[in-house]
Protein backbone atom coordinates (compact mmCIF):
# COMPACT_ATOMS: atom_id res chain seq x y z
CA UNK A 1 0.00 0.00 0.00
CA UNK A 2 1.11 3.21 -0.90
CA UNK A 3 2.20 5.60 1.83
CA UNK A 4 -0.61 8.07 2.90
CA UNK A 5 -2.92 5.72 1.87
CA UNK A 6 -5.80 4.31 3.73
CA UNK A 7 -6.61 0.58 4.15
CA UNK A 8 -10.27 0.10 2.94
CA UNK A 9 -12.41 -1.09 5.51
CA UNK A 10 -14.07 -4.52 5.05
CA UNK A 11 -17.31 -5.25 6.65
CA UNK A 12 -15.32 -7.50 9.31
CA UNK A 13 -13.31 -4.34 9.86
CA UNK A 14 -16.84 -2.92 10.65
CA UNK A 15 -18.72 -4.80 12.83
CA UNK A 16 -15.87 -6.47 14.57
CA UNK A 17 -16.47 -4.33 17.57
CA UNK A 18 -20.41 -4.61 17.25
CA UNK A 19 -20.92 -1.46 15.11
CA UNK A 20 -18.84 0.79 12.44
CA UNK A 21 -15.54 2.00 12.89
CA UNK A 22 -13.75 5.29 12.04
CA UNK A 23 -10.50 5.51 13.88
CA UNK A 24 -12.30 8.33 16.32
CA UNK A 25 -13.45 5.80 18.81
CA UNK A 26 -11.12 6.99 21.41
CA UNK A 27 -11.19 10.56 20.89
CA UNK A 28 -15.13 10.57 20.53
CA UNK A 29 -15.04 8.44 23.97
CA UNK A 30 -12.72 10.68 25.25
CA UNK A 31 -14.70 14.04 24.33
CA UNK A 32 -18.10 11.61 25.87
CA UNK A 33 -15.83 11.35 29.07
CA UNK A 34 -15.18 14.85 30.00
CA UNK A 35 -19.10 16.25 29.18
CA UNK A 36 -20.35 13.75 31.47
CA UNK A 37 -17.60 15.05 34.39
CA UNK A 38 -19.98 18.72 34.05
CA UNK A 39 -23.50 17.19 33.96
CA UNK A 40 -25.57 16.62 36.99
CA UNK A 41 -27.73 13.83 36.41
CA UNK A 42 -29.57 14.80 39.46
CA UNK A 43 -30.97 17.83 37.80
CA UNK A 44 -34.32 17.93 36.93
CA UNK A 45 -34.64 18.98 33.22
CA UNK A 46 -37.25 21.71 33.87
CA UNK A 47 -34.35 23.48 36.72
CA UNK A 48 -31.58 22.75 33.81
CA UNK A 49 -33.60 24.40 30.81
CA UNK A 50 -34.17 27.12 32.54
CA UNK A 51 -30.42 27.78 33.99
CA UNK A 52 -28.98 27.04 30.52
CA UNK A 53 -31.63 29.81 28.62
CA UNK A 54 -30.83 32.07 31.60
CA UNK A 55 -27.06 31.75 31.02
CA UNK A 56 -27.82 31.53 26.69
CA UNK A 57 -29.48 35.12 27.31
CA UNK A 58 -26.61 36.40 29.31
CA UNK A 59 -24.08 34.78 26.56
CA UNK A 60 -26.47 36.58 23.55
CA UNK A 61 -26.87 40.09 26.11
CA UNK A 62 -22.63 40.04 26.18
CA UNK A 63 -21.85 39.03 22.26
CA UNK A 64 -24.72 42.24 21.23
CA UNK A 65 -22.41 44.34 23.44
CA UNK A 66 -19.21 43.13 22.01
CA UNK A 67 -20.86 43.08 18.71
CA UNK A 68 -21.70 47.40 19.34
CA UNK A 69 -18.14 48.16 20.70
CA UNK A 70 -16.22 46.41 17.56
CA UNK A 71 -18.62 48.56 15.14
CA UNK A 72 -18.07 51.68 17.10
CA UNK A 73 -14.49 50.79 17.41
CA UNK A 74 -14.74 50.04 13.72
CA UNK A 75 -16.85 53.40 12.67
CA UNK A 76 -14.37 55.47 14.63
CA UNK A 77 -11.30 54.66 12.26
CA UNK A 78 -13.13 54.81 9.36
CA UNK A 79 -14.11 51.58 8.38
CA UNK A 80 -17.86 51.39 8.29
CA UNK A 81 -20.51 53.46 7.27
CA UNK A 82 -21.90 56.08 9.71
CA UNK A 83 -18.83 56.92 10.42
CA UNK A 84 -18.22 58.82 14.05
Amino acid sequence: MARGQKKKATLDDTYADGGATTGYETELWAMADALRGSMDAAEPFEEKMTRLVVELQAQQTEGARLDAAIADNLKALGFMEGKA
